[in-house]
């Protein structure tokens, strides 16, 4: 398997390695489909799955249902299992499941985990403000509007991190920030999809390289989709409750496919843009209605569900490039966040030794700010 495929397209964290699939020995979790002929790695992480386009993933399914057949310790529905293997592999095996089902087992747990540890984080902040306030009592000090203050100052850390780095039509680098999801949207457009994305961005990857203002990037066909999952991602940071996501679910059954929900979703946005516009000002909110982090949440999970479902057939139908372009951006994001670990000394004594082998040491790796994409 291609080094290429080691990191996780959504959080950028490795995807760690198994040594039982020789065809394929990424990943701790595998979730496989025999019919479709796809096959995933479950980032243990943020639980989402990746799926892969290589060549040699007939095999590894192969292999994987294989040894999903050979152990008895299992779970199983009609459509769905669950298979641990050794203590260093677990198989996921798709049937046909209807998409209620598939949709619990697929996101389930990465929604689940985002809203618990939103939770915590919630809960975290919470107490530390109270632990401020009460120090400022015992200090005889009244915090009165400063509690206020403080909280909103946080709010507006928050905002300043990253949701994605991408790069534009020309390949420029560009950072958008949880800010910029209160301003980038779905909007329709004149093409074959009948949607585009409105996405606000900053230059450079990095805090402190942007430069100018927030800017404003257009995209339409499969980009418009490989980003859009990314955002909502982060958009969907916070997760959400299974009655939510069973909400998100029924979202696409009622349209019947996640393509034309995508359309769907992008009328609902219009919509409550126009309904926002006939309101008063007092009524307004700082996030924007209709933008992506300001949708509702049911219809933010089936976005980002869409996204991905639509990519994924994408790729299975020839367009693999997509795919191809994400993997290397997340791997050149990771090897950006790896290099910030070592020291400048340190990296160029392993150049020299890999120039001394006979090894082309490659380029010079390009240095910034990491900021965890998954959170």
């Amino acid at each position: 398997m291609s080094a290429m495929y080691s990191t996780c397209l959504f959080c950028n964290r490795p995807l760690g390695r198994n040594e039982i699939i020789e065809s394929f020995p990424v990943g701790r979790r595998l979730a496989f489909d025999e019919e479709r002929g796809r096959l995933w790695v479950v980032c243990r992480r943020c639980e989402r799955w990746n799926l892969s386009p290589l060549e040699e993933r007939w095999e590894a399914i192969e292999e994987c249902e294989r040894l999903f057949r050979s152990t008895r310790l299992r779970v199983s529905t009609d459509n769905v299992g669950l298979a641990r293997i050794a203590d260093e592999l677990e198989l996921v095996r798709i049937g046909r499941p209807v998409r209620g089902e598939f949709a619990a087992w697929r996101y389930g747990d990465q929604f689940g985990r985002r809203r618990k540890r939103a939770i915590i984080y919630t809960t975290a902040g919470v107490g530390a403000l109270g632990l401020l306030a009460a120090g400022g009592a015992a200090a005889g000090i009244s915090l009165g509007g400063g509690y206020w203050g403080f909280s909103q100052l946080i709010q507006g850390i928050n905002n300043e991190r990253t949701a994605a780095r991408l790069r534009d039509e020309s390949g420029e680098q560009v950072r958008v920030q949880l800010k910029h999801l209160q301003r980038s949207r779905l909007v329709p457009a004149d093409n074959p999809d009948g949607w585009e994305l409105h996405v606000r961005h900053t230059r450079g990857w990095s805090a402190g390289i942007s430069t100018g203002d927030d800017e404003l990037m257009i995209l339409s066909g499969p980009p418009a989709i490989a980003v859009a999952g990314k955002l909502m991602a982060r958009a969907n940071r916070r997760g959400g409750k299974r009655q939510t996501i069973s909400e998100a679910v029924q979202r696409i059954e009622a349209v019947g496919h996640p393509e034309a929900f995508l359309l769907e979703a992008t009328r609902e946005a219009d919509r409550l843009r126009e309904e926002k516009a006939r309101g008063s000002e007092k009524k307004r909110k700082k996030t924007q209605a209709g933008s992506l982090a300001g949708l509702p949440g049911e219809i933010r999970l089936a976005v980002e569900m869409a996204t991905q479902e639509e990519a994924e057939r994408r790729a299975m139908e020839g367009e693999l490039q997509i795919l191809e372009e994400a993997w290397r951006q997340a791997e050149e994001i990771a090897g950006i966040a790896d290099n910030l670990l070592i020291p400048k000394s340190i990296e160029e004594m392993l150049r020299q030794e890999k120039r001394k082998a006979g090894i082309d040491p490659g380029p010079v790796a390009e240095t910034g700010e990491d900021e965890e994409a998954g959170s």
